[in-house]
């Protein structure tokens, strides 16, 4: 029998934070009936299987109305199809109705999931061996591992209690720059960040765009979270304040639609000259990454995402105004049932202006061993924030996730969760 030395694979198989990922996975598994204030996938059920039809059907009469044949229309959804995907201009209409990003329908790719996208960006930007990108930490752990996967470095960006302050952002870009080594791109989540919960203000996103453009760096906008507010409040997102198209955005309909479409996408309208003075949209250049990973993403998932944008008028703000109501009502209540357990005692908490996440400081090591106990000895799951680290942290901080349970869920996990913590 074949024997491979573990230590002669790539760094990423035994890569700690994929491991400790993986840990999370396996304590859930072995502990169904915990609950899960670790979990940050959406609310199951918002989710129908007869809204697959229902939306295929619609992008079907929408392909008749565009002139195609019941022979083409099927060819399009059964084979191979463009690299980049038939249901970018419909995406470019969301953004521009929802979000008012108005970019050409080329410079929108469709990517198998959000984690696609990262791996195309870092893949496509990151040429050389001093290339790096840098990154707001306390950081999503798959835009890291994508990194990792890829051999790219990631430094990274601390964060305040505020957010990620631009002028961090340029000494730290400054000093990568006198290492000899350089900075490419800064990758961000600025609405209700995962993990640490938090929203940049406006001011300091027209700030970081005027820093990015003095250090000549790339930004790499993550938005998963901006539809889910507590209030109404517009947030603009980078991509819209920027003018110098010094923006890629990464989208996703995870968290808007469902997570089992696998459907996300990239927006890159940066012009790429070549040696012959040849102009092209970046996001048409990064097809050749794309279809040597997934060759094209599912034409059947897009078009019942395709469809779904067409029958909510191409505004996922409106379609998602359930979810909304939903996320709202629990995150403020696992903030009140943190303030019910937890005032008066050393524990600590942030207050995020939406999103899932919300960051608990405790005085203990928050560390994997303490959650065997919590799931075996007090039915509660959550996630050590040391694995959204790169450089060592959070060993005294909690991540809990408020949006895949409902309220009265999240009150007995917090209860949970406080005499965890008060055995600990």
């Amino acid at each position: 029998m074949v024997e491979l030395r573990r230590e002669a694979l790539h760094v990423s198989v035994s890569d700690p934070v994929s491991a400790s990922m993986n840990f999370l996975n396996e304590v859930a598994g072995r502990y169904p009936d915990a609950i899960s204030l670790a979990a940050g996938r959406p609310f199951d059920e918002f989710h129908s299987v007869t809204d697959i039809d229902k939306h295929i059907q619609t992008y079907l009469t929408h392909l008749r109305e565009r002139g195609l044949s019941a022979a083409q229309s099927r060819s399009l959804l059964t084979m191979y199809g463009r690299t980049n995907g038939h249901v970018g201009g419909l995406i470019a209409r969301m953004l521009d109705v929802d979000e008012d990003i108005r970019v050409p329908d080329e410079a929108v790719m469709v990517t198998t999931g959000c984690q696609e996208a990262m791996v195309i960006a870092l893949r496509g930007l990151c040429a050389g061996p001093g290339d790096v990108v840098l990154a707001a930490e306390p950081c999503y752990v798959g835009f890291t591992g994508a990194a990792r996967i890829l051999g790219i470095d990631v430094v990274p960006v601390p964060e305040s209690e505020d957010g990620l302050r631009p002028s961090t952002v340029a000494s730290v870009a400054a000093a990568v720059r006198a290492g000899g080594r350089t900075p490419k791109a800064l990758y961000l989540v600025p609405n209700f960040a995962n993990p640490s919960g938090v929203s940049l203000p406006v001011e300091t996103r027209r700030e970081l765009l005027d820093v990015a453009a003095e250090a000549d760096l790339l930004i790499l906008e993550d938005d998963p979270y901006g539809l889910f507010g507590l209030d109404d409040e517009p947030r603009p997102t980078l991509k819209s304040l920027d003018t110098d198209q010094r923006v890629i955005y990464l989208g996703s309909f995870a968290k808007s639609y469902f997570p089992g479409v696998r459907v996300g996408f990239l927006v890159a309208d940066q012009t790429v000259v070549d040696a012959a003075g040849r102009r092209t949209v970046l996001a048409e250049e990064l097809s050749t990454v794309k279809s040597m990973i997934t060759v094209n993403t599912s034409a059947l998932s897009q078009a019942v995402v395709g469809g779904m944008l067409l029958d909510s008028g191409f505004s996922l703000r409106g379609a998602n105004q359930a979810k909304i109501r939903f996320y709202r009502q629990n995150l403020q209540t696992l903030l009140a049932a943190l303030s019910q357990h937890f005032s008066g005692t050393p524990v600590r908490w942030n207050s995020p202006s939406g999103g899932f996440f919300v960051v608990v400081d405790v005085p203990v090591d928050a560390s994997e061993e303490l959650l065997e106990v919590s799931a075996q000895e007090h039915g509660v799951l959550w996630t050590p924030m040391r694995f959204f680290y790169l450089g060592g942290g959070g060993s005294h901080q909690i991540r809990l996730s408020c949006s895949a349970l409902e309220p009265a869920q999240i009150e007995e996990g917090v209860r949970r969760f406080a005499r965890l913590i008060a055995a600990a």
